[in-house]
């Protein structure tokens, strides 16, 4: 008897993206709790840790798990079982053990997690791909590889902006409740994942032998994309490290008004992604995040002069801005990916974005630290800094645009 034919539907993937990020920030609010709070004495550097091995493990292993799953031929299977995995991981982790161990099943998560992020991805790229060849033999509309990587994004954006706010909820009266809320969150998501269908069985693409070549990643094309993410990435660390310390020390913004501004930056940078990821199926996607990058920097810069009022104008800005920069180099890192090789792009982009996010804090701290020796306040330096990487990525790839559109006249 044959088998259904799979669905087009992007929605699942789109919300088991959305679940699957909920976890990552929602340790955020109950991160001292999780550190200081159950070992008594740990310096800050030591609390910054906790943090860290969830996203080095992110930078060293993404690639690897597409590498993998291409190898296989499969994404379904390999993210039921890391799911399942990590629901055990979370619930060792709530348990009592010295910080040098909780610190690995952090590692062991932040691994288990970006496994699974990327294979969904690469599950809404496989999906779009292969019905654009006509692959599945379904009549009628077909999600193209700009509206699968809008969901996509909107999925993982969406679940990063309200991680938090659910952390801190669940995590009021217990910060373990965080944890064990993600493990049964970890198990539904494997049984959720495990209904998906995907696009039928990949042959396994075998591993080349001694003396032939492999064709690997098309590194010219996938550099632009990551190196946006990269920068990208990078200020969003800056923003939830340097940039709250500035509202809250210099600005005197309250706990409560530091949350609804970032709040206000993530709601339209989730929502247009989506809407962004459409439009980059019909506009050059390059020229899309050399807009958002552009903006995203004058953005960051004024955010260096204003007043706290003004905030609330210019962070929702920013979140345009970020997702007009986001959106498309999903599109163009799921448009360089080969047939063998969209788990391994996708995760190559994964770890841009991670190795980022990690280096943002520490960007920020350094710039205020080397200021502070210097008798000055860094404050400014610091948007500056941040503001000009942004620039600086248009400026690299400003001849590859125009090498473009010559192209195309």
């Amino acid at each position: 008897m044959r088998a259904p034919l799979p669905s087009t539907s992007l929605w699942p993937i789109g919300l088991a993206i959305y679940l699957l990020m909920l976890p990552v920030t929602g340790v955020v609010p109950v991160l001292e709790e999780l550190t200081g709070g159950r070992h008594p004495g740990l310096s800050d550097f030591s609390k910054h840790l906790f943090m860290v091995a969830n996203m080095l493990a992110a930078v060293l292993l993404a690639p690897l798990a597409g590498r993998l799953s291409d190898r296989l031929g499969r994404r379904q299977p390999i993210i039921v079982s890391v799911m399942l995995a990590n629901a055990l991981v979370l619930m060792v982790l709530s348990l009592d053990a010295p910080y040098g161990v909780h610190l690995l099943l952090r590692f062991f998560d932040g691994a288990l997690h970006i496994t699974a992020l990327t294979l969904l991805m690469t599950m809404a790229m496989d999906r779009a791909r292969d019905a654009r060849k006509g692959a599945w033999g379904q009549p009628g509309r077909i999600p193209g590889m700009g509206r699968a990587m809008g969901v996509a994004g909107a999925g993982l954006t969406l679940g990063t902006a309200t991680g938090a706010p659910l952390g801190g909820w669940i995590g009021q009266d217990n910060a373990l409740h965080v944890l064990q809320a993600g493990a049964v969150l970890s198990l539904l998501l494997a049984f959720w994942v495990s209904t998906l269908r995907e696009p039928g069985h990949q042959p396994a693409t075998p591993l080349p032998r001694r003396g032939t070549k492999d064709t690997g990643l098309p590194l010219r094309e996938l550099v632009v994309p990551y190196v946006f993410t990269f920068a990208d990435r990078l200020s969003v660390g800056f923003i939830i490290s340097t940039m709250t310390l500035y509202l809250r020390t210099v600005l005197g913004a309250e706990p409560g008004q530091i949350g609804l501004l970032m709040g206000s930056f993530m709601l339209p940078f989730a929502l247009l992604t989506y809407v962004f990821g459409r439009l980059a199926s019909h506009f050059r996607p390059l020229a899309m995040m050399m807009a958002g990058s552009t903006l995203y920097g004058l953005a960051l810069l004024a955010l260096a002069f204003a007043p706290l009022p003004l905030w609330w104008w210019l962070m929702p800005a920013g979140g345009v801005a970020a997702a007009l920069m986001f959106a498309p180099s999903l599109v163009m890192t799921a448009r360089a990916a080969g047939d063998d090789n969209r788990a391994m792009a996708m995760g190559g982009f994964h770890a841009a974005g991670s190795l980022g996010f990690l280096l943002g804090p520490l960007t920020g701290g350094t710039i205020l630290a080397v200021a502070s020796l210097l008798d000055r306040e860094g404050w400014l330096a610091a948007f500056l800094i941040m503001a000009c990487l942004q620039w600086f990525c248009v400026l690299l790839f400003l001849p590859r645009l125009r090498a473009e559109i010559r192209a195309r006249n």
